[in-house]
């Protein structure tokens, strides 16, 4: 019996360990782009130009997003579960800034990017904010439209049995990419309507994956409307191609060590994104331009295949401890440091000593307030989902059950953010 329990242990402190690797990085990139919004208002002398540190640490979401999201869904085999764990690990926190940025908004107002009109309510119901080229309550939120597409693209592929084609997928998004970049200057599907079209059929959609009823056909609805959406709907459409690309590589990645396919993919991948903006019209920001933009993919890989290769190893507790709580602090930290301008005033006109005192009280605020967030919201949120998605559903069909040939092991008890 002892030797059972110690077993037991044993197993789930290796997934443990397995998985840290994973909170580290997303802690890590977190906190990269915290300093990426912090710095230009609060100490702009330390903002790095010679790379984006808010895409590298977007780019770095999105690996591991990618590494982690299709074989979750595999693994459980459920995509009503899937679904269900995504919406209560996803909304609530988000919901939670939106509200508390309307709430402020009577005296700070709301961006200018974001409609005042019910296409805003659609584009932030669905989170497809981006594609359908509205701006979020939170300046974050963009990337969550890249997190939201990738997951309707990867259940219409596991769906359809089409989920083990990474590579190519990865290699087909960033020649897409490319094309897009020569081609696309603007977003072709214009006004509030793709925002109210996508909404409805979301919800629909939603319904119909979560409930069982035409599931398979919903899935490919939803996937094809998001490709669609991501192409030619999106602010800048050659970099939702590129965001796609990466993440279909941060899988490639996973099924080569898992010994399901090369690292081919991840090469061609590599050099088709860092190519993407370089004859791209829309390509006109100091972050896209060839030296900044290579440099900023590369310490993205580079960070990635780092804390891959200490995967089996013990990392900074901290760190690890920042990736748990590193989606409230995403959400978070943008409202607050708009809260604490508008509250403080131009804090560039400071001493530096006082830019570091406000600089380093803001992250301990922001640390302490996600800290909060993750405990009493985030958590409680997820254990629901997992009640509710242990519920049986009259609709569920064949696709509950795992797929022939797909381990049963599920990486659920990781849930990422977004980006």
């Amino acid at each position: 019996m002892s030797s059972t329990v110690n077993g037991a242990r044993s197993s789930t402190a290796a997934a443990v360990t397995r998985l840290a690797w994973l909170d580290a990085l997303r802690g890590l990139a977190a906190v990269a782009v915290l300093l990426e919004h912090l710095l230009p208002w609060f100490m702009p002398a330390l903002r790095p130009y010679w790379f984006n540190l808010g895409m590298y640490g977007v780019l770095v979401f999105f690996l591991v997003s990618g590494y982690i999201i299709p074989v979750s869904l595999e693994g459980r085999g459920d995509v009503r579960a899937f679904w269900i764990s995504r919406v209560f690990r996803l909304y609530p926190v988000y919901l939670l800034v939106a509200a508390a940025v309307l709430l402020t908004a009577f005296w700070m107002p709301v961006r200018e990017q974001v409609p005042r009109d019910l296409s805003s309510v659609s584009a932030h119901v669905t989170m497809l904010l981006d594609v359908v080229h509205l701006g979020g309550l939170a300046d974050t939120m963009w990337t969550l439209s890249y997190e939201m597409v990738f997951y309707l693209v990867v259940t219409a592929l596991f769906v359809r049995g089409l989920h083990r084609r990474s590579g190519t997928l990865a290699v087909g998004f960033g020649a897409v990419a490319v094309v897009a970049g020569l081609t696309l200057s603007a977003p072709l599907l214009k006004g509030p309507w793709p925002a109210y079209l996508s909404g409805v059929l979301f919800l629909v959609g939603m319904a119909c994956l979560i409930g069982g009823r035409f599931r398979t056909a919903a899935a490919c609805v939803l996937g094809g409307m998001s490709v669609v959406l991501l192409l030619f709907g999106s602010f800048v459409p050659w970099l939702g191609a590129a965001i796609l690309a990466v993440m279909f590589a941060g899988t490639a990645i996973r099924r080569w060590e898992q010994g399901t396919g090369g690292l081919w993919p991840v090469a061609a991948v590599t050099v088709l994104v860092a190519l993407a903006p370089v004859w791209a019209p829309q390509a006109g920001w100091w972050w896209v331009q060839p030296g900044v933009w290579f440099t900023t993919i590369a310490l993205a890989g580079a960070t990635f295949a780092g804390a891959m290769a200490l995967r089996h190893r013990r990392l900074p507790r901290f760190l690890v401890r920042l990736g748990l709580i590193s989606y409230s602090l995403y959400l978070l930290h943008h409202p607050l440091l708009r809260l604490v301008n508008a509250l403080a005033g131009d804090v560039r006109a400071m001493q530096p000593v006082v830019q570091v005192a406000l600089s380093a009280g803001f992250v301990a605020v922001v640390i302490g307030l996600s800290q909060l967030t993750y405990r009493y919201v985030e958590l409680p949120m997820q254990r629901l989902g997992k009640r509710v998605a242990q519920r049986p559903s009259a609709g569920d069909s064949a696709l509950s059950a795992p797929p022939k040939g797909v381990s049963s092991e599920s990486s659920s008890s990781f849930s990422l953010p977004t980006g």
